[in-house]
């Protein structure tokens, strides 16, 4: 009797039933968590309320709790097997919160976050765990604001290029008008292209929801990788097409028509041009790579 019972000790549990018996462990580590990171993740929930550019932030942990529930049954076959490396890669977060705190740097401690879940999956769970997870945590990335250095470095590219490619469209479409970087000249209108018609803003969100979109209805690595990296230029499309409707309406029927319920509707026009473009193109790969 004693032989089978050392045996029984050795099998390799599942992921419930490790959960099961190590709860005492993953709950003080999930408060460990929840006390180094609180000020962090709250500054960061603010900053979804404040920042236009960052508040798909809130869909995102929402998301990645879906895309692990889809895991469910998978992650109900895991063996696990935990892997001290994991404590390395929680020391290097560690690491890193400190640090980023030190210099504020918001988006260093804000990843360290991330880096920390894995560490503790890894260590808790093991690599097939990990595995089976990544996808839900990488997702995660999508709820950090980039920093403003990323931002304005990106801006005013893209600010420039919509201006350039909307003023050749209004030119092809008989509309006299002139460009001075990323002011549109009209004959009874100056149009400035700004961040929020950059792209930039709905490129953001865009992206996360074509990785969401490609991670629930597609398996090919290749057609979602497609659609992952079509959101740019239909990002980019999208807000040319905002500036060149703006300056048709303001040079056919004067400059109120570009503003007001327009002006203030656009955003939500731009995006859901940009949802139907993304949509298209999966209707268009998908034969191709389901």
């Amino acid at each position: 009797m004693p032989q089978p019972a050392a045996n029984s000790q050795t099998l390799p549990l599942s992921l419930g039933d490790a959960l099961k018996k190590q709860w005492p462990g993953f709950l003080l580590v999930a408060a460990a968590l929840g006390f180094a990171y609180a000020a962090p993740v709250r500054s960061m929930v603010m900053d979804w309320f404040t920042d236009d550019n960052a508040s798909h932030g809130f869909f995102v942990p929402l998301v990645a709790c879906y895309l692990m529930w889809m895991q469910k049954a998978r992650l109900a076959e895991t063996q696990v097997a935990p892997a001290n490396v994991g404590l390395a890669v929680a020391l290097v977060a560690m690491i890193m919160l400190l640090l980023g705190g030190v210099a504020s740097e918001r988006y260093i401690v804000r990843v360290s976050l991330l880096i920390a879940l894995a560490g503790c999956i890894l260590f808790w769970l093991g690599l097939d765990a990990l595995r089976k997870l990544l996808a839900p945590l990488c997702y995660l990335i999508f709820m950090i604001p980039l920093p403003a250095i990323v931002i304005n470095a990106v801006t005013m590219p893209l600010k420039l290029l919509v201006s350039s490619v909307s003023v050749s469209i209004l030119r092809i479409l008989q509309v006299p008008v002139l460009r001075e970087g990323n002011i549109i000249l009209l004959p009874n209108l100056s149009l400035e292209v700004v961040e929020a018609c950059s792209g930039l803003r709905s490129l953001e969100s865009l992206l996360a929801l074509a990785t969401a979109y490609s991670l629930m209805f597609m398996k090919s690595p290749v057609g979602r990788s497609i659609l992952i990296v079509a959101a740019l230029p239909i990002a980019i499309s999208a807000n040319i097409v905002r500036v060149v409707t703006t300056g048709l309406l303001a040079h056919s029927y004067g400059p109120a028509a570009a503003q007001g319920f327009f002006h203030e509707s656009a955003g939500l026009v731009v995006f859901a041009v940009a949802v139907a473009m993304l949509a298209g193109l999966h209707h268009l790969i998908r034969k191709h790579y389901p």
